[in-house]
């Protein structure tokens, strides 16, 4: 609504017949909420009290009027006009909402109201006449039927189309010789305040909703970020509720970044776009699309700018909407040369929010196109991003859920790519004049509620520099050792490795394979038990946990992981976790550390459990040393998970249940695969989850281990000891449906697909 439509609207308000303000206090809006009928959502159908306060403030309320009322919905408005009325017919078109109408009416024990079914463009003339009639769908055109069943002095109200895609508020006057005069009162507008309609989703309470306003007021915010700030909710959760409610789409970013039409988003101050959350972002035919992140947005003033044009609004995320902000503002900045951008206007803001109001200088197009790069990586969960130049072509992938994706919405030249390179470069405080050497740095990323550490690789190539950025949350939600994916089995053992007063305990893997957050599981344990100490020393810290006392090694001022464990056993903990051992010094500091009494954790980079063992001898640790204070080792990767929205039982591909099962495959072995779904984007899989090998130290192990045998035969006699193999956890994942079986071969290497020794099918089913 403009201004001038608010002030009419509240002067009218004012003028309300005292009866109806009455009702309205009466009538509890509340009870019309939560009657989903046959799966239909039904909340948009209730007007929020200031719509209703608007429609009535025209009616001039006879005595104990007979009234009609078109397009009913859940009753909330027949509800009201009951009290003031002594017969109100109601006609609804949705036979799920005629039944919802009709108990809630009836549990209010409101006789003098009864619902019909249809499209109430014949009103209900065998029932007339009426001496007032409500109209509150905007698709009867024709209303003659309907003005002759009203009284000669009688009103019709109606909500009618006005330019295009917004809606007015009309009413018809008699004037006692069966003539019917038309007047206008202003724009309608049915998702106007509605913010109680987060608490009718279930997601807030009236508390919170008032702190939010008051936030909102007093920080000039909109009041549905202060309910994400309030509280946990999942945006995706949140705005596909919402989606519902309004009636309105909910936007594939994917897809409208490929069809932003620069031309249009000029048409209107950035400022003003800005301010209400808007981007008008292409025309179709005779449609306007336009995304917004909030709700109730206004589309007043788009319509004004397109007069000839229907607006379809489409509903984002505040993540999604910074990216086709960005985008947006990365085509009309597309002239600007990266020589155009001063190293001043590149220095990085602290813990500057990418979802704030800050829009990049005109100069700066090439921040813009980082941040752009950003967004999309936080919105696609992914964990690097990477840039690359061959020849004269510049590839932008993203590592998700494990597995490379190009970019394809992005046109980087060769030039523009050295400029970025030098933006990443001073946010993370590297040399930009330094091009033939490899040099790393960190920088920080906050996007919302959300904060990121990003480590990034500059690399030299042939054709330019390549980086990589990592992007590391800081403030994620832990995972616990339940939802790992780990077996029954060796979710017990592990937890029960926590428990014991003194040893070493490794999780290896590649780079990326979740064993940092292997480790937090369990730290989570001991922080929840509070009886032990417990230090970590990392590089960086990932997460952050309460009652656990985290330290960061600092290299570049002589701390290093083998510097803090000498100084972590004066701090008397019981467990000590150490980040990465990586080199002779520190792994010799964790055997010390386990054989004077201390818990040890730590991370080691190993193809798997047994190979881990040779990788300590490669660091210089003493065979009986590892012997007498190795617990177990935990060995995994990670499978992308199939998605539980579209998961099916599929027919199992034949070359990899060759290699699995060389000797026939088991009867009652069954695969399953994910056919694509909105959740996943199509892909049939979203998340990944563990896929481990367990291996216990028994003393016959260690005997071995204090031999220094030979890896080969040191599996053999793991097998025997009951080694719990990669391949068996996947298999076990198969079966329940948690991974597809065309994960196995992309986990396993070629020679562990079969059975390495006795394999019993029961074993994993």
């Amino acid at each position: 609504m403009t201004t001038t439509d608010i002030q009419l609207s509240n002067q009218l308000s004012d003028r309300i017949d005292p009866r109806l303000e009455q009702a309205l206090n009466k009538v509890d809006r509340r009870a019309f909420v939560n009657c989903e009928q046959d799966g239909l959502v039904v909340g948009r159908s209730i007007p929020s009290t200031e719509t209703l306060h608007h429609i009535f403030s025209v009616l001039q309320l006879p005595p104990d009027p007979k009234i009609l009322q078109i397009g009913v919905g859940v009753g909330y408005a027949s509800a009201v006009l009951a009290q003031v009325a002594s017969q109100v017919i109601g006609i609804e078109k949705v036979t799920s909402l005629v039944n919802a109408a009709t108990d809630k009416l009836s549990s209010l024990n409101l006789a003098n109201v009864v619902i019909h079914q249809g499209d109430g463009r014949d009103g209900a003339p065998q029932e007339a006449p009426f001496d007032i009639i409500v109209v509150t769908t905007p698709n009867i055109e024709d209303k003659s039927a309907l003005l002759n069943q009203l009284t000669s002095y009688g009103q019709m109200i109606c909500v009618e189309y006005a330019d295009s895609s917004l809606l007015k508020l009309v009413k018809y006057t008699g004037d006692g010789h069966r003539n019917y005069k038309r007047s206008e009162h202003g724009y309608l507008d049915f998702v106007q305040n509605k913010d109680e309609i987060l608490i009718e989703l279930g997601f807030i309470n009236n508390d919170i909703l008032a702190k939010a306003r008051h936030r909102a007021k007093a920080d000039n915010t909109l009041i549905i970020d202060e309910v994400r700030r309030l509280t946990n909710v999942d945006d995706m959760d949140l705005y596909r509720s919402l989606a519902k409610q309004y009636g309105v789409k909910l936007g594939n970013v994917e897809k409208l970044l490929k069809w932003i039409d620069p031309k249009i988003f000029n048409s209107f101050s950035q400022a003003f776009l800005d301010h209400h959350h808007l981007i008008p972002l292409y025309a179709e035919k005779n449609i306007l699309k336009v995304a917004t992140s909030n709700p109730n947005a206004s589309m007043v003033e788009i319509q004004r700018v397109f007069p000839q044009q229907k607006i379809e609004t489409i509903l984002v995320t505040p993540t999604d909407f910074r990216r086709l902000w960005s985008a947006t503002d990365l085509c009309l900045q597309a002239q600007t040369s990266p020589e155009q951008c001063s190293l001043e206007s590149l220095e990085p803001k602290k813990d500057e929010d990418l979802l704030g109001n800050r829009k990049p200088e005109v100069g700066a197009h090439l921040i813009s196109l980082f941040e752009a790069l950003l967004l999309d990586a936080v919105a696609e969960r992914a964990s690097d991003i990477h840039l690359e130049q061959y020849s004269n072509t510049v590839r932008v992938r993203l590592r998700i859920d494990g597995e490379m994706q190009d970019i394809s919405h992005y046109n980087i030249s060769p030039n523009e790519l050295k400029g970025l390179i030098n933006v990443i470069k001073l946010r993370a405080e590297l040399n930009i004049a330094e091009r033939r050497l490899p040099q790393g740095g960190r920088s920080r990323l906050r996007v919302g509620n959300a904060l990121f550490d990003l480590r990034v690789q500059v690399q030299p190539s042939l054709h330019s520099e390549h980086v990589v950025i990592r992007l590391l949350p800081q403030n994620s939600e832990l995972i616990s050792i339940e939802k790992l994916g780990l077996s029954p089995a060796i979710a017990k053992n592990y937890k029960r490795l926590l428990k014991n007063p003194a040893g070493l305990v490794l999780v290896v893997g590649p780079t990326g394979s979740g064993k940092s957050t292997t480790l937090y599981s369990g730290l989570q344990l001991l922080a929840a038990d509070g009886t032990r100490k417990v230090i970590t020393v990392e590089d960086p810290i990932e997460y952050s946990i309460n009652n656990i006392q985290q330290t960061r090694v600092r290299p570049d001022i002589g701390f290093s992981f083998a510097d803090a464990m000498r100084s972590f056993v004066r701090q008397d903990p019981d467990v000590i976790l150490v980040g990465e051992i990586r080199d002779h010094e520190t792994s010799l500091e964790a055997i010390r550390a386990s054989q004077t009494g201390h818990v040890v954790l730590s991370t080691l980079h190993s193809n798997d459990a047994v190979d881990a063992m040779q990788r300590l001898y490669d660091l210089g640790v003493n065979p009986n040393s590892l012997a007498s204070e190795l617990l177990a080792i935990i060995a995994q990767r990670l499978a992308k998970k199939i998605c539980t929205h579209c998961r099916e039982q599929a027919e199992p591909d034949a070359k990899i249940l060759q290699e699995v099962f060389p000797n026939g495959t088991p009867d009652s072995f069954h695969a399953y695969i994910g056919k694509g779904c909105k959740q996943c984007n199509d892909t049939g899989t979203h998340g990944r989850v563990a896929v481990v090998e367990y291996l216990h130290i028994n003393p016959e192990l260690r005997n071995a281990i204090s031999r220094n045998i030979p890896v080969s035969e040191l599996r053999k006699l793991a097998l025997d000891c009951g080694l719990i193999t990669m391949r068996d956890s996947a298999l076990d994942h198969v079966i329940q449906g948690n991974i597809p079986l065309s994960e196995l071969p992309r986990i396993l290497p070629e020679e562990r697909m079969a059975p390495e020794a006795r394999w019993q099918w029961e074993q994993t089913s």
